[in-house]
């Protein structure tokens, strides 16, 4: 974890790399551009959970996919998936195909979605209740996700377009990063501001853990936000850590400026020594530092 005296080093130049970078707009290279489409906060919930869920691999393959999708759901997705049957799901889903992902996948995660809202009225409902029985985060998200698969009917679900594939990997409730679904918390706690909504209340910022992706776990170890190398919920756990000792409130607000700086290949897998040189994280970056020295 981030030291005392590296944090406070740290905080000014990454404070200000977050601050007054033009971020908002990396919003349409990046899967949150869908919910915010929507002003209806029902609407944006299940965008968002549909959107992070399908958020792996290219952006401009699957992009294309969740498109596809919304304009099937039409102007009112949270109605729309309230009033969804398993018969309605073969027109929205057939042909569906998305790396793991077939269209059953998908039925579940929509069927799932409109069923708990009819139960509970609201996403972050489903979301309380799990982290009421689990205690912590971890298991919430894991629970929320098992809450969301179970409300659909997936017999139903299976009978009317096929087996399943994917769905662990789509919902997952168990080991790992727990990336698309932490990404989905921070859209509904953060903000609101030009990338995060700020939805649900009764859920502290101060509690978020960061997405974890290569982007975010490359810059973690050069910032020496985390010294772990397998990229897991422990990285995750280490490097959220360490950011709250810049902000203890709110330390997932340096996320999405991580991500894209890493996406944007401002700082790619392999540095590059004139990038280094002008990068305003430089002098905190034990890479930059090395390559950008006279």
């Amino acid at each position: 974890m981030l030291s005392v005296a590296r944090a406070a080093r740290l905080k000014p130049l990454l404070d200000a790399f977050t601050e007054t970078r033009p971020w908002a707009e990396r919003v349409r290279f990046d899967p949150v551009e869908f919910p915010h489409r929507y002003r209806d906060a029902r609407d944006v919930e299940v965008v968002a959970l549909l959107s992070a869920s399908l958020a792996y691999g290219r952006a401009d393959l699957f992009k294309p996919k969740i498109s596809a999708l919304l304009e099937g759901l039409g102007p009112r997705p949270a109605l729309r998936l309230t009033q969804l049957e398993p018969d309605d799901l073969k027109p929205l889903l057939d042909g569906f195909v998305y790396r793991f992902n077939l269209p059953a996948d998908v039925g579940v995660l929509l069927l799932g979605m409109g069923r708990s809202l009819a139960q509970r009225g609201t996403l972050e409902d489903v979301f309380l209740g799990a982290r009421a029985r689990a205690g912590h985060l971890r298991g919430a998200l894991a629970g929320f996700a098992a809450a969301i698969r179970d409300a659909a009917p997936r017999r139903d679900v299976e009978r009317a377009l096929g087996p399943t594939r994917g769905l662990a990997h789509l919902l997952p409730t168990g080991a790992g990063a727990a990336k698309r679904l932490s990404l989905f918390l921070r859209w509904m706690v953060r903000g609101p501001d030009a990338i995060d909504f700020g939805l649900w209340s009764r859920v502290s910022a101060a509690e978020l853990v960061i997405p974890l992706d290569t982007h975010v776990a490359r810059l973690g170890a050069w910032l020496g936000l985390t010294a772990r190398r397998t990229q897991g919920w422990a990285m995750a756990e280490e490097i959220t850590a360490s950011l709250r000792r810049l902000d203890a409130d709110d330390p997932v607000r340096y996320d999405f400026a991580l991500c894209h700086y890493g996406m944007s290949g401002a700082c790619p897998p392999r540095p590059e020594p004139s990038n280094c040189a002008r990068c305003p994280l430089r002098e905190a970056c034990r890479v930059g530092r090395r390559l950008a020295a006279p």
